[in-house]
């Protein structure tokens, strides 16, 4: 039985480091479907800044300025907006299937879910990151600023030499937005401890905050990637319903084939034939002499015996006489 439960829990990490997997090649890979190139994505992005003015919200231009010209907070920053994204949301999932096993499969789909549409994002609409626009509109690429103190490159949070791995594009919506608002919201509903239910809370204010003073991301990024967080999680109640609606279809009909098969008669195999000439042969009585003689005493009705002769020469029967004999039987020695 511990046998079978270390199995089935080491297949069910499998399925779950598979899952991630899936979702960061996913995330890294929707690049190549990117067709527009640096153009398209200039323009797109040209209508985000266009909008924020229009609304008169465009704060990453200020934070930006702030990030750029203070080491002592573009450093911090870059870190943060490198490792934190990629540290965070899988301990999250890590701390959920250890500590609140029953919560995790919705939590799960629900980033997978926000994820999916993020990338559909990415594909449909791929914007420059205000690093990556012309430098008439002022913004500073503080990750490229900072590389010589830090292990990325100029490829935005990529390791040196791997930018070519990342999609420089995905901008609108903002994943880092979306994956830290869903480990704050989680820290701060199943947190028992109230300083980590806080941190949870200043998690995804402080990534935003981060991700558009680095020239990562504008305010809208940021706003569309908690609207898509929003539809995640409207989404998967009806997606894990689907789940198991399948599943249990497939395993209703896996059932019905077993028991098909079950019910279907094995071959009767022939009973063994019973020789009629089988001798049969009787215990011996040893030392019933006495008891005869105790029988006739007190009952005197004839006690019978049973006399076996032996074999016959060629084994095939046995003949077997019943006599009752009162005399000598009381006589026996």
């Amino acid at each position: 039985m511990a046998r079978t439960l270390l199995r089935r829990r080491s297949g069910l990490w499998q399925l779950e480091l598979l899952l991630v997997a899936a979702i960061y090649l996913a995330y890294d890979g929707s690049r190549l479907l990117v067709s527009g190139g640096l153009d398209e994505a200039v323009r797109d992005a040209r209508g985000l800044i266009d909008v924020e003015q229009w609304l008169h919200l465009d704060p990453e231009r200020w934070l930006n300025t702030v990030f750029s010209g203070h080491q002592w907070l573009g450093v911090p920053a870059d870190y943060v907006y490198a490792t934190l994204h990629y540290l965070v949301t899988p301990a999250v999932l890590i701390w959920l299937w250890r500590h609140h096993r029953d919560q995790y499969r919705s939590a799960r789909t629900w980033l997978g879910i926000t994820t999916a549409l993020a990338l559909v994002g990415f594909i449909l609409f791929p914007a420059a990151p205000p690093r990556l626009m012309p430098s008439s509109y002022g913004f500073t690429d503080t990750m490229a600023q900072h590389a010589a103190v830090g292990w990325w490159g100029g490829a935005a949070s990529a390791p040196k030499g791997l930018g070519s791995m990342t999609n420089e594009f995905a901008a609108m919506p903002s994943l880092h937005m979306g994956w830290s608002l869903w480990c704050g919201l989680l820290l701060f509903r199943f947190a028992r401890d109230r300083t980590v239910r806080t941190l949870g809370l200043l998690y995804p204010l402080m990534i935003a905050t981060v991700v558009m003073g680095t020239g990562n991301h504008y305010l809208l990024d940021c706003v569309a990637g908690a609207v898509l967080l929003g539809v995640g999680a409207v989404l998967t109640g009806p997606a894990l319903r689907l789940t198991d609606g399948f599943r249990a279809s497939v395993s209703g009909r896996t059932h019905v084939r077993a028991r098909t098969r079950s019910a279907v008669p094995a071959p009767a195999s022939a009973p063994t034939p019973t020789p009629a000439s089988a001798p049969v042969r009787q215990p011996a009585l040893t030392g019933a002499a006495p008891f005869r003689q105790e029988a006739m005493r007190t009952h005197p009705s004839p006690v019978p015996e049973c006399t076996c002769s032996p074999l016959t020469a060629d084994g095939s029967s046995v003949t077997c006489t019943v006599r009752s004999h009162m005399s000598e039987l009381a006589s026996t020695p």
